[in-house]
């Protein structure tokens, strides 16, 4: 799961956003100076990564990326997941997306001296750019994709994931609806943070 979707599976704190997004910013981190709230973020991180990882139809889903594509068939489930959750969150959600995605960024913004410098820099972009709004239109999932595989230190073919999204979409589609409800109720049974509100 990206960036949103670890979001929407935190509790309400700047603690838990911090945490719950920490598990892609680890580099030169020390989990065990962490303070306690966020290092459960992170657990809980690890814990959504890790139930999405080994989901049999998530792991067949990377045979519909073409084979050049198919190492980076990860991260592009990733960006394509919040493009889904954006799209569907009522269907997962009651508050309304507008008021989810602004509190989220408010208590980011506020959870950023917890934050490891590069972790900051790209959670000011998140917020200042909008990103998770504009993950609603495809293209901008595509655009995305194609950025980070132009950030690959090796040579590679991975640009042009788009292609293979919208081949798949409604398939792809299925998967994240089949997913995400699995990954709420791993949440809520784990209890990996400290007891208190969550969102709706």
């Amino acid at each position: 799961m990206n960036y949103f979707a670890h979001l929407a599976l935190a509790r309400p704190t700047p603690a838990s956003k911090v945490g719950n997004l920490l598990g892609d910013f680890m580099r030169g981190v020390r989990e065990d100076e962490l303070p306690a709230p966020v290092r459960q973020g992170l657990r809980n991180h690890r814990l959504v990564d890790r139930l999405t990882d080994h989901h049999p139809p998530v792991r067949d889903s990377r045979r519909l990326f073409a084979a050049p594509r198919r190492r980076f068939a990860g991260v592009a489930l990733d960006v394509l997941f919040d493009h889904f959750l954006v799209r569907h969150w009522a269907r997962f959600h009651d508050r309304p997306l507008d008021a989810a995605l602004d509190d989220d960024y408010r208590l980011l913004r506020a959870g950023e001296p917890l934050m490891p410098a590069d972790m900051r820099a790209v959670v000011d972009r998140m917020v200042s750019q909008d990103w998770i709004r504009r993950y609603a239109e495809l293209d901008t999932v595509g655009r995305a994709l194609d950025r980070i595989a132009a950030r690959v230190r090796f040579a590679n073919r991975f640009q042009g994931c788009q292609v293979d999204i919208e081949r798949h979409y409604r398939e792809l589609e299925a998967v994240f609806l089949d997913l995400y409800p699995r990954l709420q109720r791993a949440v809520a049974e784990q209890a990996l943070e400290a007891s208190g509100p969550t969102e709706g």
